[in-house]
Protein backbone atom coordinates (compact mmCIF):
# COMPACT_ATOMS: atom_id res chain seq x y z
CA UNK A 1 0.00 0.00 0.00
CA UNK A 2 3.27 2.53 0.67
CA UNK A 3 5.00 1.85 -1.84
CA UNK A 4 1.93 2.81 -4.97
CA UNK A 5 1.59 5.74 -2.28
CA UNK A 6 4.78 6.71 -2.41
CA UNK A 7 4.87 6.52 -6.27
CA UNK A 8 2.41 8.63 -6.88
CA UNK A 9 3.28 12.64 -7.12
CA UNK A 10 0.69 15.22 -5.86
CA UNK A 11 -0.70 17.65 -9.21
CA UNK A 12 -3.36 19.07 -6.87
CA UNK A 13 -5.50 18.86 -4.18
CA UNK A 14 -7.65 16.06 -6.31
CA UNK A 15 -5.25 14.73 -9.04
CA UNK A 16 -2.23 12.74 -9.13
CA UNK A 17 0.26 11.49 -11.36
CA UNK A 18 1.86 8.05 -11.35
CA UNK A 19 4.96 8.48 -13.63
CA UNK A 20 5.97 6.41 -16.72
CA UNK A 21 8.43 3.82 -15.77
CA UNK A 22 9.84 1.16 -17.82
CA UNK A 23 7.76 -0.09 -20.64
CA UNK A 24 5.13 2.70 -19.90
CA UNK A 25 4.46 4.45 -22.92
CA UNK A 26 2.36 7.48 -21.06
CA UNK A 27 2.07 8.39 -17.30
CA UNK A 28 -0.93 6.93 -15.15
CA UNK A 29 -3.13 9.77 -13.82
CA UNK A 30 -5.36 9.28 -10.74
CA UNK A 31 -8.28 11.41 -9.77
CA UNK A 32 -8.73 11.09 -6.20
CA UNK A 33 -9.06 12.69 -2.70
CA UNK A 34 -6.51 12.09 0.41
CA UNK A 35 -8.97 10.71 1.96
CA UNK A 36 -9.54 7.97 -1.00
CA UNK A 37 -6.13 6.89 -1.06
CA UNK A 38 -5.30 4.43 0.63
CA UNK A 39 -8.61 2.54 -0.14
CA UNK A 40 -7.49 2.87 -3.67
CA UNK A 41 -4.03 1.57 -2.81
CA UNK A 42 -5.19 -0.73 -1.11
CA UNK A 43 -5.72 -3.71 -3.74
CA UNK A 44 -3.62 -3.80 -7.38
CA UNK A 45 -5.76 -1.29 -9.39
CA UNK A 46 -2.51 1.43 -9.08
CA UNK A 47 -0.69 -1.45 -10.50
CA UNK A 48 -3.38 -2.04 -13.51
CA UNK A 49 -3.20 1.48 -13.97
CA UNK A 50 0.68 1.16 -14.72
CA UNK A 51 0.07 -2.12 -16.97
CA UNK A 52 -2.66 -0.45 -19.06
CA UNK A 53 0.11 2.08 -19.90
CA UNK A 54 2.18 -0.08 -21.84
CA UNK A 55 -0.83 -0.55 -24.59
CA UNK A 56 0.10 0.59 -28.02
CA UNK A 57 -1.18 3.85 -29.24
CA UNK A 58 -2.01 4.95 -25.96
CA UNK A 59 -2.43 8.65 -25.30
CA UNK A 60 -2.16 11.14 -22.70
CA UNK A 61 -2.59 9.15 -19.38
CA UNK A 62 -4.01 5.73 -18.35
CA UNK A 63 -6.55 7.01 -16.23
CA UNK A 64 -8.38 6.16 -12.83
CA UNK A 65 -11.10 7.58 -11.24
CA UNK A 66 -11.82 7.97 -7.83
CA UNK A 67 -14.24 4.69 -7.51
CA UNK A 68 -11.19 2.86 -8.93
CA UNK A 69 -11.07 -0.45 -7.89
CA UNK A 70 -9.24 -4.24 -9.12
CA UNK A 71 -10.64 -5.50 -12.52
CA UNK A 72 -10.07 -8.04 -15.00
CA UNK A 73 -7.30 -6.46 -16.85
CA UNK A 74 -7.68 -2.94 -16.74
CA UNK A 75 -9.11 -1.41 -13.47
CA UNK A 76 -12.71 -1.27 -12.99
CA UNK A 77 -12.65 2.82 -12.84
CA UNK A 78 -9.92 2.85 -15.88
CA UNK A 79 -10.10 5.30 -18.83
CA UNK A 80 -7.73 4.75 -21.90
CA UNK A 81 -7.53 6.27 -25.18
CA UNK A 82 -5.91 4.76 -28.10
CA UNK A 83 -4.58 6.70 -31.98
CA UNK A 84 -5.66 3.78 -34.30
CA UNK A 85 -3.24 5.56 -36.70
CA UNK A 86 -0.51 5.06 -33.81
CA UNK A 87 -1.03 1.11 -33.91
CA UNK A 88 -3.58 1.75 -30.79
CA UNK A 89 -5.50 -1.50 -29.69
CA UNK A 90 -9.02 -2.20 -28.40
CA UNK A 91 -8.58 -4.45 -25.17
CA UNK A 92 -12.05 -6.88 -24.23
CA UNK A 93 -10.81 -5.60 -20.79
CA UNK A 94 -10.78 -2.47 -21.32
CA UNK A 95 -15.06 -2.40 -21.74
CA UNK A 96 -15.61 -5.92 -19.35
CA UNK A 97 -17.62 -8.70 -19.12
CA UNK A 98 -21.08 -6.73 -18.76
CA UNK A 99 -21.15 -4.70 -21.97
CA UNK A 100 -23.19 -1.86 -22.04
CA UNK A 101 -24.00 -2.17 -18.49
CA UNK A 102 -25.00 1.25 -17.22
CA UNK A 103 -27.66 3.46 -15.33
CA UNK A 104 -30.79 4.59 -16.36
CA UNK A 105 -32.89 7.17 -14.24
CA UNK A 106 -36.64 7.84 -14.46
CA UNK A 107 -38.45 11.23 -12.70
CA UNK A 108 -42.00 11.44 -11.47
CA UNK A 109 -44.09 14.30 -10.56
CA UNK A 110 -45.11 11.63 -7.50
CA UNK A 111 -43.84 13.04 -3.85
CA UNK A 112 -42.61 10.75 -1.14
CA UNK A 113 -45.56 11.28 0.88
CA UNK A 114 -47.88 10.27 -1.99
CA UNK A 115 -45.92 6.48 -2.42
CA UNK A 116 -44.45 5.61 1.02
CA UNK A 117 -48.19 4.47 1.69
CA UNK A 118 -48.40 2.35 -0.85
CA UNK A 119 -44.34 0.88 -1.29
CA UNK A 120 -44.98 -2.06 -0.18
CA UNK A 121 -47.39 -3.13 -2.49
CA UNK A 122 -45.11 -1.57 -5.20
CA UNK A 123 -42.03 -2.98 -4.62
CA UNK A 124 -43.97 -6.28 -4.96
CA UNK A 125 -45.28 -5.10 -8.15
CA UNK A 126 -42.17 -4.48 -9.69
CA UNK A 127 -40.87 -7.90 -8.42
CA UNK A 128 -43.36 -9.59 -10.23
CA UNK A 129 -42.80 -7.66 -13.61
CA UNK A 130 -39.14 -6.99 -13.13
CA UNK A 131 -37.33 -10.28 -13.81
CA UNK A 132 -33.95 -11.19 -11.66
CA UNK A 133 -31.29 -13.13 -10.84
CA UNK A 134 -29.17 -15.53 -12.67
CA UNK A 135 -30.15 -16.65 -16.09
CA UNK A 136 -33.67 -15.28 -15.59
CA UNK A 137 -36.12 -15.15 -18.36
CA UNK A 138 -37.05 -11.67 -19.92
CA UNK A 139 -39.78 -9.66 -20.37
CA UNK A 140 -39.79 -9.73 -24.35
CA UNK A 141 -39.70 -13.10 -26.05
CA UNK A 142 -37.41 -12.78 -28.99
CA UNK A 143 -36.75 -14.94 -32.81
CA UNK A 144 -33.66 -14.93 -33.70
CA UNK A 145 -35.07 -12.32 -36.40
CA UNK A 146 -36.02 -10.16 -33.20
CA UNK A 147 -32.57 -10.60 -31.70
CA UNK A 148 -31.22 -9.42 -34.85
CA UNK A 149 -32.92 -6.14 -35.37
CA UNK A 150 -32.05 -5.58 -31.23
CA UNK A 151 -28.24 -6.31 -32.06
CA UNK A 152 -28.91 -3.41 -34.78
CA UNK A 153 -31.35 -0.75 -33.51
CA UNK A 154 -30.80 -0.95 -29.64
CA UNK A 155 -33.48 0.83 -27.72
CA UNK A 156 -35.04 2.10 -30.58
CA UNK A 157 -36.08 -1.20 -31.77
CA UNK A 158 -37.32 -1.59 -28.45
CA UNK A 159 -39.14 1.31 -29.02
CA UNK A 160 -40.76 0.75 -31.85
CA UNK A 161 -42.03 -2.70 -30.53
CA UNK A 162 -43.95 -0.49 -28.17
CA UNK A 163 -41.62 -0.65 -25.01
CA UNK A 164 -41.61 3.12 -24.60
CA UNK A 165 -42.16 6.16 -26.41
CA UNK A 166 -39.84 8.31 -29.11
CA UNK A 167 -39.30 10.89 -26.69
CA UNK A 168 -37.21 8.34 -24.68
CA UNK A 169 -35.05 8.05 -27.43
CA UNK A 170 -33.18 11.49 -27.02
CA UNK A 171 -32.49 10.89 -23.28
CA UNK A 172 -30.29 7.99 -24.30
CA UNK A 173 -26.92 7.91 -24.93
CA UNK A 174 -26.18 7.32 -28.37
CA UNK A 175 -29.77 7.92 -29.37
CA UNK A 176 -30.65 4.60 -28.14
CA UNK A 177 -28.23 2.33 -30.70
CA UNK A 178 -24.53 2.17 -31.90
CA UNK A 179 -23.97 1.31 -35.45
CA UNK A 180 -23.02 -2.42 -35.78
CA UNK A 181 -21.54 -2.75 -39.48
CA UNK A 182 -21.67 -6.58 -38.91
CA UNK A 183 -23.83 -8.17 -36.66
CA UNK A 184 -22.44 -11.56 -37.77
CA UNK A 185 -19.54 -10.91 -35.59
CA UNK A 186 -22.03 -12.00 -32.92
CA UNK A 187 -21.72 -15.62 -31.97
CA UNK A 188 -24.08 -18.21 -32.24
CA UNK A 189 -23.78 -19.03 -28.89
CA UNK A 190 -23.34 -15.22 -27.41
CA UNK A 191 -26.83 -14.86 -29.16
CA UNK A 192 -28.00 -17.86 -27.61
CA UNK A 193 -27.27 -16.46 -24.24
CA UNK A 194 -29.23 -13.21 -24.57
CA UNK A 195 -32.34 -13.92 -26.64
CA UNK A 196 -34.17 -14.96 -23.77
CA UNK A 197 -33.29 -12.35 -20.95
CA UNK A 198 -33.84 -9.37 -22.85
CA UNK A 199 -35.94 -7.08 -20.26
CA UNK A 200 -34.05 -8.82 -16.77
CA UNK A 201 -31.85 -7.41 -14.37
CA UNK A 202 -29.83 -10.30 -12.88
CA UNK A 203 -27.94 -10.83 -10.29
CA UNK A 204 -24.51 -9.10 -8.63
CA UNK A 205 -24.72 -5.15 -8.41
CA UNK A 206 -27.71 -4.86 -10.02
CA UNK A 207 -30.75 -3.46 -8.79
CA UNK A 208 -34.10 -1.42 -9.41
CA UNK A 209 -34.32 1.65 -6.73
CA UNK A 210 -37.11 3.62 -6.24
CA UNK A 211 -35.78 6.77 -4.60
CA UNK A 212 -36.20 10.57 -3.03
CA UNK A 213 -34.39 13.38 -4.54
CA UNK A 214 -33.31 14.33 -1.24
CA UNK A 215 -31.41 17.32 -2.45
CA UNK A 216 -30.64 19.69 -4.95
CA UNK A 217 -27.68 21.63 -5.38
CA UNK A 218 -28.14 23.05 -8.98
CA UNK A 219 -31.84 23.91 -9.34
CA UNK A 220 -31.36 25.48 -13.11
CA UNK A 221 -29.61 22.38 -14.03
CA UNK A 222 -32.03 19.98 -11.89
CA UNK A 223 -34.88 21.21 -13.68
CA UNK A 224 -33.70 20.99 -17.30
CA UNK A 225 -33.18 17.06 -15.81
CA UNK A 226 -37.34 16.48 -14.72
CA UNK A 227 -35.78 16.31 -10.98
CA UNK A 228 -37.46 18.22 -8.12
CA UNK A 229 -37.09 18.04 -4.03
CA UNK A 230 -39.19 15.76 -2.52
CA UNK A 231 -40.25 13.63 -5.81
CA UNK A 232 -39.84 9.97 -6.44
CA UNK A 233 -37.25 8.60 -9.07
CA UNK A 234 -36.47 4.97 -9.89
CA UNK A 235 -32.60 4.23 -10.89
CA UNK A 236 -32.33 1.12 -13.18
CA UNK A 237 -28.43 -0.34 -13.09
CA UNK A 238 -28.21 -3.45 -15.20
CA UNK A 239 -26.42 -4.58 -18.91
CA UNK A 240 -26.30 -6.89 -21.62
CA UNK A 241 -26.75 -10.09 -19.67
CA UNK A 242 -25.09 -13.22 -20.76
CA UNK A 243 -24.65 -11.97 -23.93
CA UNK A 244 -22.32 -9.45 -23.54
CA UNK A 245 -20.83 -12.11 -21.41
CA UNK A 246 -20.30 -14.49 -23.69
CA UNK A 247 -19.01 -11.77 -26.28
CA UNK A 248 -16.17 -10.41 -24.21
CA UNK A 249 -15.22 -14.41 -23.48
CA UNK A 250 -15.14 -14.80 -26.94
CA UNK A 251 -13.03 -12.13 -28.07
CA UNK A 252 -10.72 -12.40 -25.21
CA UNK A 253 -9.80 -16.37 -26.20
CA UNK A 254 -9.62 -15.08 -30.49
CA UNK A 255 -7.13 -12.51 -29.13
CA UNK A 256 -5.37 -14.25 -26.97
CA UNK A 257 -4.53 -16.79 -29.41
CA UNK A 258 -3.54 -14.66 -31.74
CA UNK A 259 -1.30 -11.64 -29.68
CA UNK A 260 -0.92 -9.91 -33.26
CA UNK A 261 3.06 -8.73 -31.90
CA UNK A 262 2.03 -7.46 -28.63
CA UNK A 263 3.84 -7.09 -25.92
CA UNK A 264 1.65 -7.30 -22.46
CA UNK A 265 2.36 -6.87 -18.65
CA UNK A 266 -0.56 -9.34 -18.13
CA UNK A 267 -2.28 -11.71 -20.63
CA UNK A 268 -5.99 -10.07 -19.34
CA UNK A 269 -4.91 -7.13 -21.47
CA UNK A 270 -5.15 -8.97 -24.48
CA UNK A 271 -6.04 -6.66 -27.16
CA UNK A 272 -5.73 -6.55 -30.89
CA UNK A 273 -5.26 -3.25 -33.38
CA UNK A 274 -8.63 -1.43 -33.42
CA UNK A 275 -7.46 -1.41 -37.76
CA UNK A 276 -7.23 -4.77 -37.87
CA UNK A 277 -9.93 -7.47 -39.03
CA UNK A 278 -10.19 -8.76 -35.59
CA UNK A 279 -10.47 -5.45 -33.81
CA UNK A 280 -12.94 -4.39 -35.75
CA UNK A 281 -14.76 -7.85 -35.17
CA UNK A 282 -14.73 -7.33 -31.84
CA UNK A 283 -15.65 -3.49 -32.50
CA UNK A 284 -19.10 -4.77 -34.21
CA UNK A 285 -20.38 -7.35 -31.31
CA UNK A 286 -19.36 -5.13 -28.84
CA UNK A 287 -21.50 -2.69 -30.58
CA UNK A 288 -24.53 -4.87 -30.96
CA UNK A 289 -24.04 -6.45 -27.33
CA UNK A 290 -24.26 -2.50 -26.22
CA UNK A 291 -27.40 -2.09 -28.16
CA UNK A 292 -29.31 -5.17 -26.67
CA UNK A 293 -27.68 -3.59 -23.24
CA UNK A 294 -29.81 -0.30 -24.21
CA UNK A 295 -33.06 -2.23 -25.06
CA UNK A 296 -32.92 -4.37 -21.84
CA UNK A 297 -33.17 -1.29 -20.15
CA UNK A 298 -35.47 0.28 -21.97
CA UNK A 299 -38.07 -2.89 -21.19
CA UNK A 300 -37.33 -3.36 -17.93
CA UNK A 301 -38.57 0.81 -17.79
CA UNK A 302 -41.78 -0.17 -19.66
CA UNK A 303 -42.31 -2.94 -16.95
CA UNK A 304 -41.51 0.04 -14.10
CA UNK A 305 -43.95 2.32 -15.55
CA UNK A 306 -46.78 -0.75 -15.54
CA UNK A 307 -46.29 -1.03 -12.14
CA UNK A 308 -46.35 2.37 -10.92
CA UNK A 309 -49.55 2.73 -13.14
CA UNK A 310 -51.16 -0.44 -11.23
CA UNK A 311 -50.12 0.67 -7.58
CA UNK A 312 -50.57 4.58 -7.99
CA UNK A 313 -53.00 5.19 -10.83
CA UNK A 314 -52.81 6.79 -14.15
CA UNK A 315 -51.23 9.87 -12.80
CA UNK A 316 -48.02 7.85 -11.78
CA UNK A 317 -46.25 8.87 -15.02
CA UNK A 318 -42.14 8.69 -15.26
CA UNK A 319 -40.19 10.55 -17.42
CA UNK A 320 -36.89 9.30 -18.50
CA UNK A 321 -33.94 11.85 -17.37
CA UNK A 322 -30.65 9.67 -18.70
CA UNK A 323 -29.35 6.57 -19.58
CA UNK A 324 -25.69 6.09 -19.91
CA UNK A 325 -23.13 3.03 -20.67
CA UNK A 326 -20.02 3.04 -18.28
CA UNK A 327 -18.56 -0.21 -19.63
CA UNK A 328 -17.57 0.66 -23.53
CA UNK A 329 -15.22 1.23 -26.43
CA UNK A 330 -16.51 4.15 -28.43
CA UNK A 331 -14.59 5.84 -31.52
CA UNK A 332 -14.43 9.74 -30.65
CA UNK A 333 -12.56 12.64 -31.57
CA UNK A 334 -10.52 14.93 -28.79
CA UNK A 335 -7.43 16.84 -28.83
CA UNK A 336 -4.21 15.96 -27.79
CA UNK A 337 -1.36 18.19 -27.69
CA UNK A 338 -3.13 20.60 -29.92
CA UNK A 339 -4.17 18.05 -32.05
CA UNK A 340 -7.26 16.76 -33.14
CA UNK A 341 -7.54 13.10 -33.37
CA UNK A 342 -9.93 10.07 -33.67
CA UNK A 343 -9.51 8.28 -30.77
CA UNK A 344 -10.77 4.42 -29.32
CA UNK A 345 -11.79 5.00 -25.69
CA UNK A 346 -12.26 3.10 -23.39
CA UNK A 347 -14.33 3.32 -20.25
CA UNK A 348 -14.67 0.38 -17.63
CA UNK A 349 -16.21 1.28 -14.82
CA UNK A 350 -16.08 4.95 -15.89
CA UNK A 351 -18.51 7.07 -17.28
CA UNK A 352 -19.00 9.41 -20.25
CA UNK A 353 -19.19 12.89 -19.10
CA UNK A 354 -20.06 15.89 -21.96
CA UNK A 355 -20.19 19.30 -21.05
CA UNK A 356 -23.06 21.96 -22.09
CA UNK A 357 -22.99 22.86 -25.83
CA UNK A 358 -21.72 20.00 -26.62
CA UNK A 359 -22.96 18.51 -30.23
CA UNK A 360 -23.36 14.89 -29.52
CA UNK A 361 -26.45 15.79 -26.88
CA UNK A 362 -29.81 16.04 -27.95
CA UNK A 363 -31.14 19.71 -28.26
CA UNK A 364 -33.63 19.84 -25.26
CA UNK A 365 -30.17 18.48 -23.10
CA UNK A 366 -27.63 20.57 -24.90
CA UNK A 367 -27.91 23.79 -23.12
CA UNK A 368 -27.58 21.77 -19.29
CA UNK A 369 -25.17 19.29 -20.34
CA UNK A 370 -24.97 15.44 -20.05
CA UNK A 371 -26.86 13.56 -16.93
CA UNK A 372 -23.85 11.81 -15.27
CA UNK A 373 -25.69 8.67 -12.90
CA UNK A 374 -23.61 7.54 -10.20
CA UNK A 375 -25.72 5.16 -7.61
CA UNK A 376 -24.28 4.03 -4.50
CA UNK A 377 -24.48 1.40 -2.85
CA UNK A 378 -27.53 -0.51 -1.37
CA UNK A 379 -28.81 1.18 1.57
CA UNK A 380 -26.94 4.63 0.77
CA UNK A 381 -27.73 7.86 -1.58
CA UNK A 382 -27.03 8.03 -5.40
CA UNK A 383 -26.38 11.20 -7.12
CA UNK A 384 -26.86 12.91 -10.07
CA UNK A 385 -24.25 14.85 -11.86
CA UNK A 386 -23.68 17.19 -14.65
CA UNK A 387 -20.62 16.53 -17.01
CA UNK A 388 -18.04 19.37 -17.31
CA UNK A 389 -16.22 17.99 -20.02
CA UNK A 390 -12.53 17.32 -18.96
CA UNK A 391 -10.24 17.53 -22.11
CA UNK A 392 -7.70 15.52 -19.83
CA UNK A 393 -10.14 13.21 -19.00
CA UNK A 394 -11.44 12.90 -22.82
CA UNK A 395 -14.80 13.81 -21.23
CA UNK A 396 -14.83 10.92 -18.79
CA UNK A 397 -15.96 10.74 -15.08
CA UNK A 398 -16.72 8.45 -12.06
CA UNK A 399 -19.86 5.84 -12.56
CA UNK A 400 -20.51 4.66 -8.63
CA UNK A 401 -19.41 4.37 -5.55
CA UNK A 402 -16.41 1.18 -6.02
CA UNK A 403 -15.89 -1.75 -4.16
CA UNK A 404 -13.50 -1.82 -1.47
CA UNK A 405 -14.36 -5.34 -0.32
CA UNK A 406 -14.78 -8.52 -2.65
CA UNK A 407 -17.94 -10.63 -2.40
CA UNK A 408 -16.72 -12.79 -0.92
CA UNK A 409 -15.34 -10.33 2.22
CA UNK A 410 -18.15 -8.37 2.31
CA UNK A 411 -20.04 -12.02 2.91
CA UNK A 412 -17.99 -12.53 6.40
CA UNK A 413 -20.23 -9.89 7.67
CA UNK A 414 -23.71 -9.71 8.77
CA UNK A 415 -26.24 -12.17 7.10
CA UNK A 416 -28.98 -11.38 4.50
CA UNK A 417 -31.93 -11.38 6.97
CA UNK A 418 -30.06 -9.49 9.50
CA UNK A 419 -28.76 -6.61 6.43
CA UNK A 420 -32.69 -6.46 4.60
CA UNK A 421 -33.98 -5.63 8.56
CA UNK A 422 -31.56 -3.39 9.37
CA UNK A 423 -32.32 -1.38 6.41
CA UNK A 424 -35.72 -1.94 6.92
CA UNK A 425 -35.12 -0.10 9.86
CA UNK A 426 -34.14 2.80 7.91
CA UNK A 427 -37.19 3.03 5.82
CA UNK A 428 -35.59 0.83 2.74
CA UNK A 429 -37.84 -1.87 1.92
CA UNK A 430 -35.53 -4.46 0.34
CA UNK A 431 -37.05 -6.98 -1.87
CA UNK A 432 -34.75 -10.10 -2.94
CA UNK A 433 -34.54 -13.68 -4.34
CA UNK A 434 -31.76 -14.38 -3.23
CA UNK A 435 -31.81 -13.05 0.77
CA UNK A 436 -28.23 -15.29 0.78
CA UNK A 437 -26.52 -13.02 -1.62
CA UNK A 438 -27.81 -9.64 -0.35
CA UNK A 439 -24.73 -9.16 2.37
CA UNK A 440 -22.49 -9.27 -0.97
CA UNK A 441 -24.06 -5.83 -1.84
CA UNK A 442 -24.23 -4.75 1.58
CA UNK A 443 -23.29 -0.66 2.15
CA UNK A 444 -19.74 -1.38 3.86
CA UNK A 445 -18.31 -3.42 0.43
CA UNK A 446 -18.01 0.04 -0.92
CA UNK A 447 -16.11 3.21 -0.64
CA UNK A 448 -18.33 6.79 0.40
CA UNK A 449 -20.25 7.76 -2.78
CA UNK A 450 -20.27 11.45 -1.31
CA UNK A 451 -16.50 11.45 -1.03
CA UNK A 452 -16.19 9.99 -4.52
CA UNK A 453 -18.54 12.99 -6.48
CA UNK A 454 -16.83 15.41 -4.51
CA UNK A 455 -13.37 14.21 -5.97
CA UNK A 456 -14.76 14.45 -9.22
CA UNK A 457 -15.96 17.98 -8.34
CA UNK A 458 -12.76 18.72 -7.21
CA UNK A 459 -10.94 17.23 -10.27
CA UNK A 460 -13.39 19.20 -12.87
CA UNK A 461 -14.84 16.06 -14.17
CA UNK A 462 -18.27 16.78 -13.24
CA UNK A 463 -20.29 18.63 -10.70
CA UNK A 464 -23.50 17.34 -8.10
CA UNK A 465 -26.50 18.54 -9.58
CA UNK A 466 -28.95 16.64 -6.83
CA UNK A 467 -28.39 13.84 -4.28
CA UNK A 468 -31.25 10.99 -4.73
CA UNK A 469 -32.25 8.83 -1.26
CA UNK A 470 -32.98 5.05 -1.73
CA UNK A 471 -36.64 4.07 -0.07
CA UNK A 472 -36.72 0.21 -1.82
CA UNK A 473 -34.44 -1.79 -3.75
CA UNK A 474 -35.26 -4.87 -6.19
CA UNK A 475 -32.09 -6.96 -6.15
CA UNK A 476 -31.99 -10.37 -7.84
Amino acid sequence: METHTLELIQESDFVWTLPARGEMRVPGRLYASRRLLPLIASDRSLDQVRNVAWLPGIVGFSIAMPDVHWGYGFPIGGVAAMDPEQGGVVSPGGVGFDISCGVRLLASDLTEEQVRSRLGTLMDELSRRVPTGHGAGGIWPLDADGLERVLREGARQAVAAGYGTEADLARIEDLGALEVPDPAAVSHRARKRGVGQLGSLGAGNHFLEVQVVDQVLEAATATAFGLAAGHIAVMIHTGSRGLGHQVCSDYVDEMLASEHGIRLPDRQLAAAPVLSPRGRRYFSAMAAAANFGRANRQVITHAVRQAFRATLGKGAELALVYDVSHNLAKMEEHEVEGRRLRLCVHRKGATLALPPGHPALAPELRSAGQPVLVPGSMGTASWVLVGEGSAEAFDSTCHGAGRVMSRKQAMKGEGGAELQRRLAERGIRVVTRALRALPEESPQAYKDVDEVVRACHGAGLSRPVARLRPIGVLKG
